[in-house]
């Protein structure tokens, strides 16, 4: 084996273990401090590499990370979606390579180009990072999932910045760090970025300026806690209790079952009731059958929480026919109040999961189907529709829609005072899944400064404080409740008013820096194929 393709081999060694070693950042491995040096050995591989070997090392790097940390789909699509266990292994790798090809690979070779200077890594990163998370949030309808912010939610006060510019800000500060790192060592080993030398003393001011930043974003999440729990101590209160219910996804949707799984959320909600909830909150889709529409299942559940002083959020299908017969199904949450016989509201979830409850490109993709169990596609409802109880407006997101700030942003944005989360993790079981799905929901919580309440078919239960804290979690795969009194907040911050902007702008900025770069290339190319008295001497 020749020289240049051992080394070849050494830096997507380089590239595959960083990606391991960010995966080790989020649940369930959950070690924090990795998502610090994640980065390192990335850039390490693309210390001196051209625009196409920075792609191909990114684009590895990616694989490692999204495939090692989404492994869980694997045993759903073979359980849930009946694929044998190679295709639901290519499908993985084809999902985890898409993800990298578009994103990690163009923003490493972005870098590349743009980042002639060593030391300008410690704002081109961030900038190159953080635009690339944003586009993953936004394009293809979007998949904001495990972004490189949410694996601090261990160390709250370094995410209290998600109030400012969202997750994206904390996974700056994230790629900062990591920069800092790097020139460290680049400074140490003697080494070059891109044909250029960095000297210690640089490599030493680039670190104390990274420190100050992780200084100031810890200083002001420390404020910022303080400030929020004095707020929260002054703010009105919602007592709410969360009903686990712990429904094998085997069982959920088997007639059979029907009447047990009621039997089974209706006895945890009188218990509930000892403790005087004026909430009661029922998971995603608890009812498995149209509620209102299905009148035997409707009566028992109506006649089991007939009497209560408390209101009910119930996780439910829906669905309504349109002209011609034909009908559009919604995955729903009703707002029901049993002293009244009436439904106040209902939620239709508006951000719905490709191939979970729509099938996009089935035409060029036939042997994927959904995995559930539904006849026909689910239509989305209206983004950011809050509800109104006894005076107080909810927000409401079910499932997948917590990975995405927007969504928590419109419904604050609308007025929502509390967030409140409905889903059915059991199709991951105990995997890294249920884990990575709600740490999401920390991050929503302190962007919006609003108290996120979680009702979780077979776990994660909790609730979740505006700076963050986790309070009474369930176990996994046990039935449960918990009974709390939740702050009411108001107002917006910086981030709710004024959304993704400093995202985008590190996109565009990041965009702008490789089109740069790009230019120049080809321009000192192009210098070189001219005589020597026609270089320019710049």
């Amino acid at each position: 084996m020749d020289r240049r393709r051992k080394d070849e081999l050494r830096q997507a060694g380089l590239a595959v273990g960083g990606g391991l070693l960010l995966t080790a950042a989020f649940p369930k491995i959950a070690l924090a401090a990795a998502a610090w040096v994640a980065l390192v050995p990335l850039l390490w591989a693309l210390r001196e590499a051209r625009p196409a070997e920075a792609f191909r090392r990114a684009a590895l790097f990616g694989i490692a990370h999204f495939a090692s940390l989404l492994y869980w789909l694997v045993p759903t699509m073979v359980r849930y979606g009946g694929l044998p266990a190679l295709p639901a292994v290519g499908i993985l790798l084809l999902f985890a390579s898409v993800l990298s090809l578009l994103f990690i690979a163009p923003a490493a070779a972005g870098l590349v180009l743009a980042v002639r200077r060593p030391r300008h890594l410690l704002l081109g990163l961030p900038l190159f990072w953080a635009g690339s998370e944003y586009l993953r949030s936004v394009l293809f309808t979007g998949f904001p999932w495990a972004l490189l912010g949410t694996s601090q939610i261990g160390w709250l006060p370094f995410v209290q910045i998600a109030d400012l510019a969202g997750p994206y800000g904390v996974s700056a500060v994230l790629a900062a760090a990591n920069a800092a790192v790097f020139l460290l060592l680049l400074a140490a080993s003697g080494r070059s970025w891109q044909g250029s030398n960095l000297t210690r003393r640089a490599a030493a001011g680039s670190a104390a300026a990274a420190a100050c930043l992780a200084a100031a974003v810890w200083g002001y999440g420390v404020w910022r806690i303080a400030e929020t729990d004095r707020r929260a101590a002054e703010a009105p209160r919602l007592r709410v209790a969360v009903i686990q219910g712990n429904i094998a996804q085997s069982m959920k949707w088997d007639p059979a079952f029907q009447a047990a799984t009621i039997d089974t959320y209706v006895r945890l909600s009188r218990e509930a009731e000892a403790q005087a909830p004026e909430l009661i909150v029922w998971p995603e889709s608890a009812a498995p059958f149209y509620f209102l529409a299905e009148i035997p299942p409707t009566r028992r559940l109506l006649e089991g929480i007939a009497g209560s002083r408390a209101h009910f959020l119930i996780g439910a299908p829906a669905f309504e026919l349109r002209p011609g017969g034909a009908a559009d199904y919604f995955n729903s949450a009703f707002l029901v109040a049993p002293a009244e016989a009436r439904v106040l509201g209902r939620y239709d979830k508006a951000h719905l999961v490709p191939y979970g409850e729509y099938t996009p490109f089935k035409e060029y993709l036939p042997f994927l189907g959904k995995m559930v169990e539904h006849v026909g596609d689910f239509t989305p409802g209206p983004e950011g529709r809050t509800l109104a109880m006894a005076g107080r407006t909810l927000g409401i997101q079910i499932c997948y829609e917590i990975i995405f700030p927007a969504l928590a942003r419109a419904l604050v944005a609308n007025g929502a005072e509390l967030l409140i989360t409905i889903t059915n993790d059991a199709w991951y079981g105990k995997s890294a899944g249920p884990y990575q799905h709600f740490a999401l929901a920390v991050l929503r919580a302190v962007e919006t400064r609003r108290a996120l309440v979680r009702a979780a078919n077979t776990g994660i239960s909790a609730f979740i404080d505006p700076s963050g804290r986790v309070h009474e979690p369930t176990p996994l795969e046990v039935e449960a409740l918990a009974v709390r009194d939740i702050p009411l907040l108001a107002g917006r911050t910086p981030y709710v008013a004024c959304g993704d902007l400093a995202p985008a702008a590190a996109l565009a900025g990041a965009a702008g820096l490789a089109l740069a770069g790009l230019r120049r290339r080809r321009r000192e190319a192009s210098q070189k194929d001219l005589p020597l008295s026609r270089r320019s001497v710049l």
